[in-house]
């Protein structure tokens, strides 16, 4: 089985219609899930289309169910994150199977995850087994790295996508043989995602795929 790390947008064209789930926080505790390009909810993509999101907060370690509500009005899910401290609340998506246009039928799945609270030491800030593909942020010497994880292991050469704050495009970078990005030093609300295709056939819901593609967000606040 070969796996291939690679970008989710692989031209202008197609980020112009790539919408990805980001669960934004509000606060220490408070999050929203929006379905978009960026961390505002796009108006034209329902965020409904994520209803099948299965999400939990981890704590020290221990994973615990989180609910959260539709709001129609603002297009985008609504959550409470229990507790104090540093936590992460991540999500698993199966989105099912698509085509586009010529390309291969392929299964989709999308892994969100936002850190509440202080950003806390690498070896805490990950999902672990829970979900398959994650990044980790990274803060040193004033400065915010990506660590790019699949299996628990490093992600060599995968290229992750970064939304900057304060900048409109985002950013295209690469992970070293360590699976890190380089370093960002802007204060703010961060938004980056990375992708892997799994060359995997199979069926779901009576669709035929020739591969499986999972998609990582993640979305963290540095230095502030």
């Amino acid at each position: 089985m070969r796996l291939l790390a690679a970008i989710a947008l692989v031209a202008f064209a197609s980020a112009a219609r790539a919408h990805f789930p980001f669960l934004v926080s509000d606060g220490p505790n408070k999050g929203k899930a929006v379905f978009s390009d960026n961390l505002k909810p796009d108006a034209q993509v329902p965020v409904d289309r994520l209803a099948n999101t299965k999400l939990v907060v981890v704590t020290d370690g221990k994973a615990a169910d989180l609910a959260w509500a539709l709001d129609k009005t603002a297009n985008c899910y609504t959550f409470e994150v229990p507790g104090t401290g540093s936590r992460i609340v991540v999500g698993t998506t199966d989105y099912g199977v698509l085509q586009r246009g010529d390309s291969k039928p392929f299964l989709l799945h999308y892994y969100p995850k936002a850190i509440f609270g202080d950003l806390p030491a690498p070896e805490r800030a990950t999902a672990g087994d829970r979900v398959p593909l994650e990044l980790v942020p990274i803060a040193d010497g004033g400065k915010l790295r990506f660590k790019a994880l699949s299996g628990s292991k490093p992600l060599p050469k995968a290229e992750v996508n970064v939304l900057v704050p304060g900048e409109e495009k985002s950013k295209i970078v690469a992970t070293d043989e360590s699976g890190l990005t380089p370093a960002f030093e802007k204060p703010g609300q961060y938004g980056a995602h990375v992708r892997l295709t799994e060359e995997k056939a199979g069926e779901q819901g009576g669709k035929k795929y020739q591969e499986v593609r999972h998609y990582a967000t993640l979305v963290v606040t540095f230095g502030k």
